[in-house]
């Protein structure tokens, strides 16, 4: 009994499953981008000034080429599917799998380890059924333990490799920005006769370093602490 109520008693990682929109960072990013947008227009600006698409394209289409440069596939591929978890709360039901192992253990005293074979085939938490399975094939307490430990380590590097996918272009973002600045100041500098096309474009060309910047520091670097908070 005690082989099966101890490693199943701590699925530390049950399967997560998106739930209900996380209402937090949507409003962060409401709020980071609203008081950005509100700064501008009470200093007489306009939202005009600073939409540029080619700006934007420099921007996005840099980052992401670097990322993918600096990133394997998988973990590339892994860590935009992590990208839900930043709009929405992962929803784990504690209670449900605490039953659900007292429900195990019960049946396991009174049936012995063997009745629940096949129970654990029909576990769709991978972390609960790769602990009750070697319960019931006789596994050494000591050696589960172990084994369900390297588990969580190896989920929780993962977790950090895709949220690395997010820092990485937190990193490469605001250069990028500042090359598409450079990029707008060698047009200017072909404008040079005409004074008021040289402040126009100026102004322009410091959009991308506001998107890069913006994009890594509101997006982003945020974004990644968000994935290891979860992961």
């Amino acid at each position: 009994m005690a082989e099966t109520t101890k490693p199943a008693a701590s699925p530390a990682k049950p399967k997560k499953k998106s739930g209900t929109p996380d209402l937090i960072s949507i409003a962060g990013v409401v709020i980071a981008l609203g008081g950005i947008l509100g700064g501008l227009i009470l200093e007489k600006g306009k939202i005009s000034d600073v939409k540029q698409f080619t700006a934007g394209l420099i921007v996005l289409g840099g980052t992401f080429g670097a990322v993918m440069v600096s990133m394997p596939l998988k973990v590339l591929v892994g860590g935009l599917k992590r990208l839900k978890d930043v709009f929405f709360d992962p929803q784990v039901d504690f209670e449900s799998v605490m039953e659900e192992v007292i429900g195990f253990a019960t049946k396991a005293r009174k049936n012995g380890l063997v009745s629940l074979e096949q129970e654990a085939f029909g576990i769709e938490d991978p972390f609960l059924k790769k602990a009750l399975t070697l319960a019931v094939d006789g596994t050494d307490l000591a050696e589960i333990r172990k084994m369900l430990e390297l588990e969580i380590t190896l989920s929780e590097q993962h977790g950090e490799a895709e949220a690395k996918v997010f820092e990485c272009a937190g990193g490469y973002s605001p250069t990028v920005g500042i090359i598409g600045a450079v990029m707008g100041l060698i047009q200017v500098m072909k404008n040079l006769a005409n004074i008021d096309e040289v402040g126009h474009g100026i102004a322009v060309s410091f959009v991308a370093t506001v998107y890069g910047v913006g994009l890594a520091n509101l997006f982003l670097l945020p974004a990644a602490t968000k994935i290891k908070a979860v992961a």
